[in-house]
């Protein structure tokens, strides 16, 4: 069996596929559902059970405002079926859609390089068919890492590929890790009634994020579940149902006493690997980096002919939009590789959608104390401007890094209710190369609303020497 292209992986690698490609054989190789981890583990059904969560934390809160309501009643059952009631229906159809396509074969199963463009891939029924092809996308993503605890190969733990289909609430989960994945959903199954128990090896959770946002996102998040930072997870037994975990002081509290905690989930978020290796990538002559990461050019082919790829499992953003426009990057380079897209990956903004809410873009001030970069810092409480009177936010705040000598916004970091939203206006400062001074002074920022905390923030930053 042989194609013109063979794209490995049905996520954002699905939208590859445009009107001008329908002369081509076309092969997709997925072994899970279509739509990949976004659509059917990841952002999507995620953010629908964020939502509900975050509805209940803000009744909640709104005693502050003068406002009391009854203890809310939350139905699991019906907020699973509506999330995945919309979203496996959509991974069918799209499904059904590329198989009905004259040009295109669906070939389901785990696909691993032979050689050089040449694939083998062991198909769901059990046969197994070798696949070769002019053009090849790796856009197979990445997979939940599983740390090696004693103990805990052959108990029934979740990662995030599992847990949001589970049939009932937990009373008490225990989530392993300290990432976007654990605030995420230690945020849902705490606002739904379940006691939740983080363990984190580090001091911080976000730790990726500002420092001064990761310090408040855990002294926040700290009051609504139980944190065990500077812990780590020794080994892990499962009997009668229930899961008895015992935590570890990291070197920093090695004094500390071992602890034993006992709950009836567990959920580990220690990260996710590239499946670049799962793909044996290496037989075909693409390279990867020490983290696993298939080693691409800006207009991301590989150092194999007729190889690209795209998404995590090239990219350790790992972010869905970042995808979005890699397909379209590929897309128009598989079509035209006399004339290539470059990807332009400098400001790329992010979001965690717990509560708080934490989004960035660029640079870090631990990043540009390490590159010894002269900046400023311009910093703004919610609280400081109406919008935030209004909400009685006593915890969010906007901080903006801006060159020294440039003027031009090297990062912007918000924490607090509406922080996906206000990121994308500094994001798009940057993009467009708007100084810091200029996007305070120039535009009229509405009164009383929330973006005037990056008004604020931003004139908080000064002008440049």
């Amino acid at each position: 069996m042989h194609f013109d292209l063979l794209i490995i992986g049905t996520g954002s690698g699905n939208s590859i596929l445009t009107p001008e490609h329908e002369s081509w054989r076309v092969g997709l190789v997925e072994r899970g559902p279509f739509g990949g981890t976004c659509l059917n583990r990841g952002c999507v059904p995620s953010k629908m059970l964020v939502l509900p969560a975050d509805l209940v934390v803000d009744a909640a809160e709104a005693q502050r405002l003068g406002v009391h309501f009854a203890p809310p009643r939350v139905d699991w059952p019906s907020i699973r079926e509506r999330t995945f009631g919309r979203i496996d229906p959509i991974a069918a159809d799209g499904a059904a859609y590329r198989r009905s396509q004259p040009n295109v074969t669906v070939l389901e199963g785990d696909a691993r390089f032979v050689e050089e463009r040449t694939v083998a891939v062991s198909l769901r029924d059990g046969t197994r068919v070798e696949v070769g092809a002019e053009r090849i996308v790796l856009a197979a993503g990445a997979s939940p890492v599983v740390p090696d605890i004693e103990g805990l190969a052959g108990t029934p733990f979740h990662t995030s590929d599992t847990i949001m289909r589970i049939d009932r609430l937990p009373r008490h989960l225990i989530v392993v890790g300290g990432g976007f994945i654990a605030s995420e959903l230690g945020h849902v199954f705490a606002a739904y009634g379940s006691q939740v128990t983080v363990v984190h090896r580090g001091p911080l959770l976000l730790s990726h994020e500002d420092g001064d946002v990761s310090r408040r996102f855990t002294e926040e998040f700290g009051r609504r579940v139980q944190l065990r930072l500077n812990r780590a997870v020794t080994s892990v037994e499962h009997r009668d149902g229930r899961f008895r975990v015992l935590v570890s002081p990291t070197a920093t509290d090695a004094s500390d006493p071992d602890e034993v905690i006992e709950g009836d989930a567990l959920l580990i978020t220690t990260g996710r690997r590239p499946n670049g290796v799962e793909l044996g990538v290496d037989a075909a002559g693409v390279r990867m980096d020490d983290a696993g990461y298939v080693i691409t050019d800006d207009t991301l082919r590989t150092d194999a002919a007729g190889i690209w790829a795209m998404g995590d499992i090239r990219n350790p953003l790992q972010l869905k939009h970042l995808a979005n426009r890699e397909a379209k990057v590929v897309s128009h380079n598989l079509l035209h590789p006399d004339d290539p897209l470059h990807l332009d990956e400098r400001v790329v903004p992010r979001a965690v959608f717990s509560h708080p809410e934490v989004a960035s873009v660029g640079a870090r001030e631990e990043d540009l104390r390490a590159r010894s970069h002269r900046y400023l810092v311009g910093r703004r409480d919610y609280g400081d401007v109406a919008y935030g009177w209004a909400l009685e936010d006593r915890s969010g705040f906007a901080k903006v890094l801006v060159c020294a000598t440039t003027d031009q916004i090297l990062g912007g970091h918000v924490i607090g209710p509406q922080a996906a939203t206000l990121v994308h206006q500094i994001s798009q400062a940057m993009t467009f190369g708007i100084e810091a001074h200029r996007l305070a002074t120039e535009p009229i920022w509405a009164h009383p609303a929330l973006p005037e905390v990056l008004e604020n923030a931003l004139l908080d930053a000064g002008e440049p020497a």
